[in-house]
């Protein structure tokens, strides 16, 4: 066997008349829209919008406006949005005379409802499907095509080797098909060559990623527009039914309608369970923390239980309940001056200030006081809890989260609480607008530190408190977001198809088995990919040395004259790289 070359390694051959056709056989190695110089039209609407749809539907541009629509995301992550957190937009608001108004402006305050940030993203929706769909039939049509003949010159390609055997033209070609159909090409005999084609699945995955691409943001805006969050605190025994009036606060999507889309359930906390790490440098970090509750779907539904706890919601109908935060509620009995209960045995709920759940809120009586006046006057109580109190002497904060040495101090004040104004108050502040401190013999502020089971008596016979003892409450969020599972599956395909269009390289290989003029059969391999790459040379070298077994130098085929000057070895073909006009980088 002899193994030629007329090309030198790493040289640029002149194109010649020989392998015009070298073009046309790296064509359509892609399915990238060609890059045309934009014709401006010069007169028409038509013409105008044209071209601006030519702009919009460029890859170049798509990936502009992905660009642009990161961008703009940043904003919502570093400013207060309305819907997510309103009370942080009145204080950046009250906070920042200058730039709140520009804020307010440029709707910053709401980026993703916002009117520019609503243009990028329709814009890059449309851009993408302008995209996607020539795009996909051109890929279809070539799925459908076979592979390009080949050129007549195969030793300007990139790789190329030859030998000569004395096998007949067509027991090489039959065999160069078999070999390349079991290495999964896509072969066809053409002529006097074997035309094969593999790596499709690199367009799969690049239309794939876009596809996907277009169903996150599909999904993504479906769950903005119906989806709904709500918190609610609920104690020990009590319950919570999915209606808009059962939350504390709620925020949803500006196309969910709260008659129709809330999903009917309800459910009841049993028990709240939480130990801790008792010793330590993890002191104080939960070790359990979950809540037990019972549950009906809809008004009808049978009693379940479920134990809920950190990142394991309950699932509803769609919804999902997840346990948040947990606290504690001391049970406080408020009597008159005159012994008569006004508040039986009440457990007020308070939030949390820190990780050993030291507690603050406030105690509201509406109906328990009447000055010398004889006028009725509301009671209202600061009211700061301490499960673990270090003791005399310590600060008021509490060491451990679990109930070890509980504290309730109280400060009160009487008066009107504001409660019927008609104005919205928070239930854990007291608003002093109206309010007058109770004061102690010191003429300072009256306030005292309780024990479960101790009674403060206020001033002036005012009546007293009885702190009866503690119960605990859990905080749950309930959350619905609509198309969520389209987002993460098209997430996943998007980085599965990433993956194919970046690692899986689109080739070509072509094999001629021509008699030469003494009669021996000369066998010719070429192979050409999208770029430069060394898998392109390799995989023909191992294609060319399974085929030259199969079709090996026969006992009467001549040796090249130059074989033994050229020091080529006789048993394997010589595979060489070159890069050639035409071939697509």
């Amino acid at each position: 066997m002899s193994t030629t070359s007329n090309t030198t390694p790493g040289t640029q051959p002149q194109a010649d008349g020989d392998d015009q056709d070298l073009g046309a056989a790296g064509s359509q190695l892609s399915t990238a829209p060609k890059e045309e110089a934009p014709s401006l039209p010069s007169l028409g609407v038509v013409g105008w919008v044209r071209w601006f749809w030519r702009q919009l539907t460029s890859m170049r541009v798509a990936l502009l406006l992905l660009l642009l629509l990161s961008l703009g995301a940043i904003p919502g992550s570093l400013i207060p949005q309305d819907g997510v957190d309103a009370m942080k937009v009145e204080e950046f608001r009250e906070a920042h005379d200058l730039l709140g108004p520009v804020y307010d402006k440029l709707g910053l305050f709401h980026v993703y409802s916002s009117v520019w940030f609503s243009a990028i993203y329709i814009l890059l929706f449309v851009s993408l499907i302008g995209c996607i769909v020539p795009r996909t039939w051109q890929f279809v049509g070539q799925l459908r095509g076979r592979p390009p003949r080949a050129p007549r010159r195969l030793d300007r390609l990139p790789a190329y080797t030859t030998w000569r055997t004395g096998a007949e033209p067509e027991e090489v070609r039959e065999a160069a098909r078999t070999l390349l159909k079991k290495r999964r090409f896509r072969a066809d005999a053409v002529g006097d060559a074997v035309a094969a084609e593999k790596g499709y699945l690199r367009e799969v995955g690049n239309l794939a990623f876009h596809v996907a691409l277009i169903v996150m943001l599909i999904a993504f805006a479906w769950g903005q527009l119906f989806k709904y969050e709500g918190n609610k605190l609920v104690l020990e025994g009590s319950g919570f039914s999915n209606t808009l009036t059962q939350y504390d606060d709620f925020k949803s999507g500006n196309l969910f309608d709260p008659d129709h889309d809330l999903s009917p359930f309800s459910f009841s906390l049993k028990d709240f369970r939480g130990t801790y790490e008792a010793t330590g440098p993890n002191r104080g970090t939960p070790r359990v923390y979950e809540a037990r509750v019972t549950y009906r779907e809809g008004a009808y539904g049978a009693e379940k239980t479920k134990t809920v706890e950190v990142n394991k919601p309950l699932s509803i109908d769609g919804s999902k309940v997840y346990l948040v935060s947990h606290g504690y509620a001391p049970i406080l009995t408020v009597k008159d001056a005159k012994g008569n209960v006004v508040m039986d045995k009440e457990a007020t709920a308070l939030l949390p200030l820190d990780s050993n759940v030291t507690s603050s809120g406030a105690v509201k009586v509406m109906d328990g006081y009447r000055n010398a006046k004889g006028e009725k006057e509301q009671l209202g109580f600061n009211a700061f809890f301490l499960p673990t109190y270090g003791g005399e002497g310590s600060t008021m904060l509490s060491t451990f989260p679990a109930l070890i040495n509980p504290m309730l101090a109280l400060s009160a004040y009487h008066g009107d609480l504001g409660v019927d104004a008609g104005f919205a108050q928070s239930i854990y502040q007291l608003d002093k607008t109206n309010l007058e401190e109770f004061k102690g013999s010191d003429g300072k502020l009256f306030k005292k530190q309780l024990k479960v089971g101790d009674t403060m008596t206020l001033p002036n016979g005012a009546g007293s408190v009885t702190f009866d003892g503690i119960q605990e409450w859990a905080g749950f969020q309930v959350t619905r977001q609509p198309a969520s599972g389209w987002a993460l599956g098209g997430a996943v395909v998007a980085i599965l198809g990433l993956a194919g269009s970046l690692f899986i390289q689109r080739r070509r290989v072509w094999v001629r088995a021509v008699r030469g003029a003494d009669g021996v059969t000369v066998v010719e391999m070429a192979g050409l990919g999208r770029s430069e790459s060394a898998k392109v040379p390799e995989e023909l070298g191992d294609l060319a040395g399974a085929l030259y077994d199969r079709a090996p130098a026969g006992p009467d085929a001549p040796t090249a004259p130059d074989a033994s000057e050229n020091d080529d070895t006789p048993d394997s073909p010589d595979t060489h790289v070159v890069p050639a006009e035409g071939a697509e980088k």
